[in-house]
């Protein structure tokens, strides 16, 4: 080992034993250091779980795929499957019919998670559905699912620990009409579905928006007590280190704090996992084996904190002059220069612009959107001290707590600025994703058409046989919630037939049901049963209208001989009228039929649909409908009714948006109130001299006070420019029109809040430091 080793090693250790031996000063600053950046480790772990979490998700997803696994021949090893579906309290109840086609016999493998196949009438749940179905809260869902229970699914056969899942045996399941023949389980889905450029962008805004705030408050946290150590520097200058050993023994000091802020980020990450696998947002939720970092971003990590930490501390002290007799670092210098706090902003627009209205969501266009990001929230970081430092200097007179908060501003406002420079990279990036993800969210949603002051619940029966049907509806109707059922029979495809039998291509469409159900069809007037309509498709669709004398095939006879088509001549005096959008937002062309005009002899294909006026806000309203339409003896789906419709890739980013939200904030909360802390702590002696001068203690709150609000106030107002900035080039950047300027408002008032809160919070130490014996030392 050369001398320079042998010296480094001595002076970090020197730092380390500083740090362990201060006594409790030393203590309580390594364990603030240690908890803000152990919030830190504990995000980015959390973070790098992600890529495996997805995966195992997806692996799991792919083990019980039947994707591929068609066969046309039935054998001993191949099972009849379908894919079924209820929806339970707004949460989606995912299941499959199985049905061995050898009985007994049968050599087919059961699908993971599973050791048998359950016999016709015996279901296999998921440990969450179980505790659903056995909890007060899932009486009506253990009325729709009725079945035998004879075991649950285990975890390798679930997407995640709180998914809503279960395999039924069945016996009626028939090859080709109402079940899919298939000899194993485990074929991935091979179709790539394209995503667009906008919600590629959305995504790493996202990610980035998440994660920025994290290495700014390690940053923060690696600073804590830095005018403590100073003056414990100077003294070993006293004693004869030089320069370059104080350094070495600083960065000593910061690696201690470091390493138990990893250490505690581990402990943390370790503790929450299991609540974070007990959590289930949109029927998204994961195992706890599932979130694992991987040994790559695991080792970054661990490598990447301690360093940063470091950095931070050698950087912190470049405007330091430690001396023996003491530390320089209150002399007024020269003001902050503004030209290299630009630079960052500029980079990151440089970036931008030349991917306005042409980015292909390729990688190196991906590469460069992201690195334009950093850089332009990095400006905020930048800009921040120098417009802090300039605004203040301007600041004067005022009552004495304004005068005591401005001065001490003036004189050191870098603590301050540090203690908001998180909130604020957070609330400009939270801005810009706000304006990208209402344009995109614009863009992505469908407008249905439906209009809620005409029926909130459509009930589709997937067969037109009146025989079925009937009864539903009557059980519909007497439903609680329910004030009025128009049902009526949708044939969409009946084919026409020529003069001498034969089917014409062109389909023709026909819609069955009473005067006040056609009457939500078409604008009909004088409506009497018997009639025939005929509402015109709209101009371009090329879809021609039936004529009188067609005859029209309406599906099998159901009391005839087998092969007996029912058929209905179209009647003179068909009425043209005005189509009409539906409640359920559904033009409804073609013809338009009174049950008397076609005599009794109703169609028997297509599907019967039935809009229902219903209480929806009651929360038993809509799983009584469904647990009716389960009950009943034909396939059907029970909708509520929504104006409007977002597409489910917005909707999944929309959720992981909101949980990562969510966590950045707690760790925004937190890491502020211990920047608060460590800063009232290091101020200890200065609040208790005023105090033991006679200066009141509401002077010296509301002095304390302003010092938080001032750089709060600017710091907001930056980050909404830059915000706004960047929210628009990112809308620009996939061609989406500018819009939501005001998208600062809230998230603005979102990081006020948190400072607000993070501020009460820190009140009682501030009281309990604003005593006389503060000034005792030893």
């Amino acid at each position: 080992m050369s001398g320079n080793t042998r010296q480094w090693a001595r002076d970090l250790w020197l730092g380390v034993r500083l740090a362990v031996s201060g006594g409790a000063s030393g203590w309580t600053r390594t364990a603030l250091t240690a908890v803000g950046i152990g919030l830190g480790v504990v995000v980015l772990l959390l973070a790098a779980s992600v890529p495996q979490a997805m995966s195992g998700r997806g692996e799991r997803a792919d083990a019980r795929s039947t994707f591929g696994a068609e066969v046309s021949a039935p054998a001993d090893d191949t099972i009849l499957v379908q894919d079924v579906w209820t929806e339970y309290r707004g949460e989606r109840i995912a299941g499959r019919e199985l049905q061995p086609e050898a009985g007994q016999d049968s050599t087919a493998v059961p699908p993971p998670g599973v050791s048998d196949f359950p016999a016709p009438g015996e279901v296999l749940v998921s440990p969450a559905l179980a505790r659903l179905l056995d909890s007060p809260n899932g009486e009506l869902l253990a009325e729709r699912l009725d079945y035998r229970r004879v075991g649950v699914i285990g975890d390798e056969g679930l997407l995640g620990s709180q998914e809503l899942y279960y395999y039924l045996g069945v016996d009626d399941l028939v090859a080709d009409s109402t079940g899919t023949r298939v000899d194993h389980f485990g074929d991935p889905p091979s179709l790539d579905s394209e995503v667009s450029p906008a919600l590629i962008l959305l995504v790493l805004v996202v990610a980035v928006v998440l994660l920025m705030p994290v290495p700014v408050f390690i940053t923060t946290a690696a600073r804590f007590g830095g005018e403590r150590r100073d003056r414990r520097l100077a003294a070993l200058r006293l004693v004869g280190a030089d320069v370059r050993m104080t350094r070495r023994i600083a960065a000593g000091e910061s690696l201690v704090g470091a390493a138990v802020g990893v250490l505690l980020g581990g402990l943390l990450f370790l503790a929450i996992r299991a609540p974070v696998a007990g959590i289930s947002v949109s029927d998204t939720s994961f195992f706890l084996s599932d979130i694992v970092p991987g040994w790559p971003l695991t080792v970054l990590v661990l490598l990447v904190v301690p360093l940063l930490a470091i950095g931070t501390t050698l950087f912190a002290m470049r405007s330091v002059v430690v001396e023996p007799l003491g530390v320089v670092r209150q002399a007024s210098g020269g003001p902050r220069r503004l030209l290299w706090r630009l630079v960052p902003a500029l980079l990151g627009i440089g970036l931008l612009l030349p991917l306005l209205g042409d980015f292909s969501g390729t990688d190196s266009s991906v590469v460069q959107a992201i690195v334009g990001v950093v850089l332009l929230l990095s400006g905020a970081t930048a800009l921040l001290p120098w417009l802090v430092e300039r605004c203040t200097a301007r600041l004067r007179g005022g009552p004495v707590a304004w005068q005591l908060a401005t001065r001490r501003l003036q004189l050191s406002s870098g603590p301050a600025v540090r203690a908001i420079s998180g909130i604020t990279v957070a609330v400009a990036g939270a801005t810009a994703l706000y304006m990208l993800f209402d344009g995109v969210r614009a863009a992505e949603t469908t407008e249905t058409g439906a209009d809620l002051d005409r029926a909130q619940v459509e009930v589709v029966a997937w067969t037109a046989d009146s025989a079925l049907t009937e009864p539903l509806v009557e059980e519909l109707r007497s439903t609680e919630g329910v004030q009025r059922v128009l049902p009526y029979i949708d044939s969409e495809a009946v084919p026409r037939v020529g003069g001498e039998g034969a089917p014409n291509e062109e389909p023709a469409y026909l819609r069955v049901g009473d005067c006040a159900t056609l009457a939500e069809l078409a604008r009909i007037e004088d409506c009497a049963d018997g009639e025939v309509y005929q509402a015109p498709a709209p101009d371009g669709w090329e879809i021609s209208p039936s004529k009188p004398g067609d005859v029209l095939d309406l599906g099998a006879a159901p009391d005839g001989p087998e092969g007996e088509r029912i058929q209905w001549t179209v009647p003179d005096g068909v009425r043209d009228v005005e189509p009409r959008d539906s409640p359920a937002g559904r033009l409804a062309y073609g013809l338009l039929a009174t049950p008397g005009a076609l005599e009794g002899q109703l169609p028997t294909d297509g599907s019967t649909r039935m809009l229902l006026q219903a209480d929806v806000d009651a929360p038993d309203t809509l799983e009584l409908l469904r647990n009716a339409v389960w009950a009943a003896p034909v396939e059907g789906q029970v909708w509520k009714l929504e104006t409007s419709r977002i597409s489910d890739e917005l909707a999944n980013i929309q959720i992981g948006m909101v949980v990562g939200a969510s966590g950045v904030m707690a760790l925004i909360a937190a890491s502020m109130l211990v920047t608060t802390l460590e800063q009232l702590r290091e101020r200890r002696r200065l609040l208790s001299a005023l105090v033991a001068l006679g200066t009141p203690r509401a002077t010296l709150g509301a002095s304390v006070l302003w010092q938080t609000a001032v750089p709060v106030v600017l710091g907001l107002a930056l980050a909404s420019g830059i915000g706004v900035l960047l929210g628009a080039m990112l809308m620009s950047l996939v061609r989406l029109p500018l819009g939501s300027w005001l998208a600062f408002l809230p998230m603005a008032g979102a990081g006020a809040g948190v400072i607000a809160l993070v501020t009460l919070g820190s009140l009682p130490l501030l009281w309990r430091l604003m005593r006389p014996d503060g000034l005792r030392t030893e």
